[in-house]
């Protein structure tokens, strides 16, 4: 939802795994998947057919993740059909990259994480901060 207003000239649609923060920035068309996270398999399997259906549903052309699994399934759906994709890591993950940013190496178009400490040469590359 912080990108929201550096996108706002371009049709979008948000995601999330938490309802509050739609109705807190007012959007209504939002969608909202299961949380997971890669260690709790159950979970993770359901949240990844979601992120399939909803990005099959929309077709949309860049998909752009701030992180944690729900928002890499989406990339990694986005990359099957053809879309631009950019995972910006987590602000949470300050020391090292999270499981799911380590992996979005792999399936993002644009890697990147929002310290500069983090960043590699290789990736994920620091271009600076969300917040």
């Amino acid at each position: 939802m912080l990108l929201r207003s550096m996108l706002e000239t371009h049709a979008t649609r948000f995601a999330t795994t938490e309802a509050d923060l739609l109705a807190k920035a007012g959007i209504t068309d939002g969608i909202i998947l299961p949380d997971c996270n890669l260690d709790a398999p159950w979970p993770s399997l359901k949240c990844l057919i979601r992120s399939f259906v909803t990005v099959f549903r929309l077709r949309p052309k860049v998909i752009i993740s701030t992180g944690a699994a729900p928002g890499f399934f989406c990339l990694l759906a986005g990359r099957l059909i053809g879309a631009r994709t950019v995972w910006i890591d987590s602000v949470a993950n300050v020391e090292k990259l999270s499981k799911s940013g380590t992996l979005a190496k792999w399936v993002a178009s644009e890697w990147l994480t929002q310290w500069s400490h983090v960043a590699k040469p290789d990736g994920p590359h620091h271009v600076g901060g969300v917040l």
